[in-house]
């Protein structure tokens, strides 16, 4: 199965299309959703082609090939618009045997991780700085994946989302380009 994952559209329909332009161009299977879809949140400034209404009917026609949770800028009033679940502070994704742990980041994040279940690779948005780094069995810590935000990068990064085929985790640009790859074919340990 191949994943794209996404956080922190916060409503902008260019980013969001980008994404989506590489989901359909590269034959995805499955769009996990970190949450922060729509609202751009008051510590943000207004991102490029705000339209809640038109992200909303974008997501809307991937809706089965959906996995969301919510994030801090989501309500139930963004639930009444979405044809999928997004109220769900975690979900738990198994794909080839590896163990997705799926947040926002607000709640469970690399300082909290969550006590259980076990995974291999913890996904999280929420900071919009991408990140992917290798388990470190000495902490019992595992894979850390974060794909960054494609509308409000922080820390002067390029807009961003993570891939997911093959064994081979994956950080891109809007344009498809690996900032950073991880491959995860062997054991990984688990935390």
């Amino acid at each position: 199965m191949k994943i794209l994952f996404l956080s922190d559209i916060h409503g902008s329909v260019p980013a969001l299309k980008a994404v989506m332009q590489y989901f359909d161009s590269h034959g995805y299977d499955l769009l996990v959703l970190l949450g922060d879809l729509l609202n751009y949140g008051p510590r943000n400034g207004l991102p490029d082609g705000l339209d809640a209404p038109t992200v909303c009917d974008l997501l809307n026609t991937k809706a089965d090939k959906i996995v969301a949770v919510r994030g801090n800028c989501d309500s139930e009033v963004d639930q009444m618009l979405l044809h999928f679940p997004t109220q769900g502070t975690y979900s738990l994704l198994v794909e080839g045997g590896k163990r997705f742990f799926l947040t926002h980041g607000h709640i469970y994040n690399e300082q909290h991780l969550p006590p259980a279940p076990a995974c291999e690779v913890f996904v999280y948005g929420h900071t919009h700085l991408h990140r992917l780094e290798e388990a470190d069995p000495a902490t019992r810590r595992p894979i850390i994946l974060n794909p960054g935000s494609p509308t409000f990068p922080k820390g002067g990064n390029a807009p961003t989302f993570a891939t997911y085929a093959d064994g081979l985790l994956a950080l891109r640009t809007l344009d498809g380009k690996p900032v950073k790859t991880l491959r995860i074919d062997g054991e990984a340990p688990r935390w």
